[in-house]
């Protein structure tokens, strides 16, 4: 994995990257699951909403966050991944991997596993399957600048288990090889949509880093490089993280979710169309990981 790097240059943060204001959302689950009135935090404004309106990004926010709600089967559940912190004298996210558990008699006894995520983009809600977790996140905002370098504050802790645990909520847990980490992701991207909305891209910048150890504090100014154009020869490349993939979604302009489909590595010099960057507290995708991962993360921003 690449490591972090002294970048000189002008930081520019990402709106909101702060983390010092958030909505605060109070959503009322549904009597046969307890009734419970629970709270969902977004990253934008400082406000609270109540009720169980779907949520759209306020105040020009760019971020989405993994806290959803559903509506499945009728009855409203939460989950709750993402936090707000204390740090310094503001605020930080905090992002937490756990059991997220779901029983109504003779309906439905689900537990999924839950990674913390915050990224640039926006969930759609309300969920209404656990199949359709993944495709709910539309990852990715418009963005057409060559940064040189991704700056944040960040601290980690995690328990250091040998394997992880796969729990989608329709069978028992299983055991996946291998540690869990929590990870930063960062992709620029070139995307192109066709005259039926399918969306393809083309990888112009790259830049993923992942935590396998907890900090003793925080780490500030974290500062790591983008590389552009295709890095597949590199001695940090790892295939599994930084490689072609197709398991991201967005919005085309039609408004419907569709899979964005990387087809290859652009020219070093392309410019990109979309930004994509996400920090997780788990890295096996959907519903892997180990309970108890967390990472906390500030002052997000671009070096130029």
């Amino acid at each position: 994995m690449p490591q972090a790097v002294q970048a000189a240059g002008k930081f520019v943060p990402f709106k909101y990257g702060n983390f010092d204001s958030w909505v605060v959302r109070h959503v009322h689950e549904s009597g046969v699951i307890g009734g419970n009135t629970k709270t969902l935090y977004e990253i934008g404004p400082s406000q609270e909403l109540n009720g169980n309106k779907p949520y759209v990004n306020l105040g020009g926010s760019p971020w989405g966050t993994s806290n959803v709600m559903a509506k499945v089967m009728g009855v409203v559940k939460t989950n709750t991944s993402v936090y707000r912190d204390v740090h310094g004298s503001g605020h930080c996210a905090k992002m937490e991997t756990h059991i997220e558990t779901c029983k109504v008699l003779g309906m439905m006894n689900i537990k999924v596993l839950a990674a913390g995520s915050i990224f640039l983009g926006s969930m759609k809600e309300p969920i209404t399957s656990t199949k359709e977790g993944p495709s709910a996140l539309h990852l990715g905002v418009p963005f057409t600048l060559r940064p040189k370098a991704l700056r944040f504050d960040y601290r980690v802790r995690v328990p250091g288990s040998k394997n992880r645990i796969r729990q989608n909520g329709f069978s028992k847990a299983t055991t996946v090889a291998g540690p869990d980490y929590c990870i930063a992701v960062l992709y620029l991207q070139k995307r192109h949509e066709d005259a039926h909305g399918n969306i393809t891209a083309k990888r112009v910048g790259t830049m993923v880093v992942k935590y396998g150890r907890s900090t003793t504090g925080w780490v500030n100014g974290a500062t790591y490089t983008i590389h552009y154009g295709n890095i597949t020869g590199k001695p940090f490349y790892e295939a599994a993280t930084m490689g072609l993939h197709a398991n991201e979604y967005a919005r085309n302009s039609h408004g419907k979710t569709v899979l964005v489909r990387e087809t290859g590595w652009a020219e070093a010099g392309a410019t990109p169309t979309h930004i994509v960057l996400q920090f997780s507290s788990s890295h096996g995708g959907a519903y892997v990981g180990t309970v108890g991962n967390t990472f906390w993360v500030d002052n997000v921003g671009l070096v130029y």
